[in-house]
């Protein structure tokens, strides 16, 4: 999905639903595509902020003007990257609010990243597990376990009403960068059936717009990972290839400046195939098994 033109509605509050509001950050990006969604749930007793996003003063003031005089019953990250929770320290001291979500992440990483690194100085006041819940006046919101983009990663649904809160899992305008040595694309493949199982009725990714098909579009990012993974075992049906060789032949179209982080996903299958023994490395060579 391309970018659409500016301008965007960054700092405004936007009304999706009955407990829920959302605040676009100023950090447009390739990456990030129109900035990072903050979303606020719960009402003027009780609320909850998702994915606070970076330290950006105009995003800060344009949640608290949202938030108003109503008391903060968590600010929450669904993980550690750079573009989502390094404005829960600063929103949380101006507030008093708890830091809750996922779990700590502070991981040096080999290589070129194509998506924001990790926030090293996220210290959260409780951490959520699979189920567990944090509850406001007339919301409550469950956490949901789903590894791959990152090992921390979770997704939040808010109770009785359908929606879920997906981060960068599932994104509302590209496929997720699953990007090793943290990413996990064995991880991240069960997280996407994981939600295929479940009714959903409307995610609310962290980067771009609202999914009403929620089931199908999971269904469409689950073969079309496995596509990825038919169309590496091709080639390197053919010949042992390095990543470097796989990635413009597996991505004709798609500018250069996104090769790497095509070069992280396709890193990631490799990984997981791999470890099935379907693929074998040698140096930085890879060649099919059988």
């Amino acid at each position: 999905m391309a970018i659409p033109p500016q301008p965007w509605p960054t700092g405004k509050v936007e009304r999706l639903e009955p407990l829920v509001r959302r605040v676009l950050a100023a950090n447009a990006s390739p990456f990030t595509f129109t900035g990072t969604q903050t979303y606020i749930v719960g009402g003027d007793e009780g609320l909850a902020v998702i994915d606070p996003g970076p330290v950006d003063e105009d995003h800060l003031v344009a949640l608290e003007q949202a938030i108003g005089n109503a008391p903060i019953v968590a600010v929450m990250c669904t993980h550690t990257h750079r573009d989502h929770s390094p404005g829960a320290r600063p929103l949380a001291e101006r507030t008093g609010a708890p830091i809750v979500g996922c779990a700590p992440l502070a991981l040096e990483t080999l290589g070129p990243r194509a998506d924001a690194p990790f926030d090293k100085d996220y210290a959260p006041d409780r951490v959520l597990s699979e189920g567990e819940q944090v509850s406001g006046p007339g919301w409550t919101l469950t956490a949901l376990a789903t590894p791959g983009h990152t090992s921390n990663h979770l997704c939040f649904a808010l109770e009785g009403t359908g929606a879920l809160f997906t981060g960068d899992h599932v994104m509302g305008w590209s496929t997720t960068v699953v990007a090793p040595p943290d990413g996990d694309m064995a991880d991240y493949m069960a997280s996407l059936d994981k939600l295929q199982a479940r009714d959903d009725r409307t995610y609310y990714p962290a980067h771009g717009p609202a999914i009403g098909n929620p089931k199908q579009l999971v269904r469409g990012m689950i073969g079309h990972r496995r596509q990825r993974e038919k169309q590496i075992l091709r080639l390197l049906g053919k010949a042992a290839q390095e990543v470097g060789e796989l990635v413009p032949q597996m991505y004709k179209g798609v500018p250069e400046f996104l090769w790497p982080a095509a070069a992280m996903s396709v890193t990631a299958h490799l990984n997981d195939l791999e470890r099935r023994g379907i693929v074998a490395r040698s140096g930085e060579t890879w060649q099919t098994t059988n």
